[in-house]
Formats: structure tokens, C-alpha cells, sequence
């Protein structure tokens, strides 16, 4: 079945807001090397919307396509080389990590249309959580409080709170647990 794409129309809310972040992300955004230069980032991300405070870390290579739709918790941390598509909103908690290379997506397309309409929800990142290296994270999904998702694990289903998750798709393999005898000073 053919489909004639002349009459899709996708809205491009804050346009010109959009170009301007664009720019700024590509370049001062990157060129703000250094811990102790991540408060300047937290504030150019909050001028253009975000809601995270100066204990927040997002490195410098991170991509970030709307930060309006970013909102991160005290003493997270956002790895390099990094993407956040966020069309929609992306709550990340307390004390999580998303590690290098990783990919939060909030958008994708319904593929049951013939015009492949773009369709938005938002990703929930709960406080505790580690995302592993290259990590996929996609729409509409809520990763559960002190869950931690396998390196290239791709996730498109919610992960309960306390659970390992790895693979493509990401599967259950452990619950997280804590060894006791363990100090965290190590």
C-alpha cells in the first residue's frame, strides 16, 4: 500500500528556541570542560528550562534535543557521549547515574498509521537507578527506584524497582541486593 507523506504535518512547538539551543549545545555547551565549570551547564540548561539543581552532573558531550523537558534529581549524573531525545518530559531521580553512550528516546512513530504519526511519552528514570554503558531507554518507560539496566541492555517495558535488567530486549536477571558485610568506603 502506497502512502502519499505530502500531507504530514509534525508540529515543531518552540521552533526557534529549539535552533538557538541547538547551537549552544554544539558548541559553549562542549567547550564547558571541567567539574568545576558543570554549574555553568546546570545554569545554561536551566535558562533554557531545565529543572536540575548545581549537584546534578551532565558532562559536556552530552546531547540534549529540548532541555524545557529535562528534569534532574539532586547528585545525578549524566555520562558522556550521551543522548537525551526528549520530545517528551525525562524525570531522572536522585543519585542516579546514566552512563556513557546511553540513549533516552521519548519519541517514535505508529506504525499502525500509514503516515507513521509521531507519537511522544515521557521516560521516568526513578532516585537510585545506574543505566549502564549504552544503554537504549525507550518511550513511555519507567525504570523503577535502585534498578540498575545491563551495559546495551535495550529497554521498552518498565523495570520494578530493585531489579537487574540486561539484553535486547531487556529481560529480568537478578533482584539487587546489598552485601551487608560490604563497606561503601572501599
Amino acid at each position: 500500500m502506497a502512502t502519499d507523506l505530502k500531507d504530514y504535518r509534525e508540529e515543531k512547538p518552540r521552533f526557534v528556541l529549539r535552533l538557538l539551543w541547538c547551537v549552544i549545545n554544539a558548541t559553549l555547551f562542549r567547550v564547558l570542560i571541567g567539574v568545576k565549570l558543570h554549574v555553568l551547564r546546570n545554569s545554561l540548561l536551566r535558562l533554557f528550562g531545565a529543572k536540575l539543581p548545581n549537584r546534578a552532573m551532565i558532562y559536556p558531550s552530552c546531547k540534549i534535543f529540548a532541555p524545557w523537558n529535562l528534569e534532574v534529581g539532586l547528585y545525578a549524573a549524566i555520562g558522556p557521549n550521551t543522548e537525551l531525545y526528549n520530545k517528551g518530559k525525562i524525570t531522572i531521580g536522585e543519585n542516579t547515574v546514566i552512563s556513557q553512550g546511553s540513549f533516552l528516546c521519548t519519541a517514535s512513530h505508529d506504525i499502525s498509521k500509514s503516515l507513521l504519526p509521531l507519537q511522544v511519552n515521557p521516560i521516568v528514570i526513578e532516585d537510585r537507578v545506574w543505566v549502564a554503558a549504552d544503554a537504549y531507554i525507550g518511550p513511555g518507560v519507567t525504570i523503577g527506584a535502585g534498578a540498575v539496566v545491563g551495559a546495551r541492555a535495550a529497554v521498552f517495558k518498565d523495570v520494578e524497582a530493585w531489579h537487574v535488567v540486561g539484553g535486547n530486549p531487556a529481560k529480568f536477571i537478578k533482584t539487587r541486593e546489598f552485601d551487608a558485610s560490604a563497606s561503601d568506603d572501599t
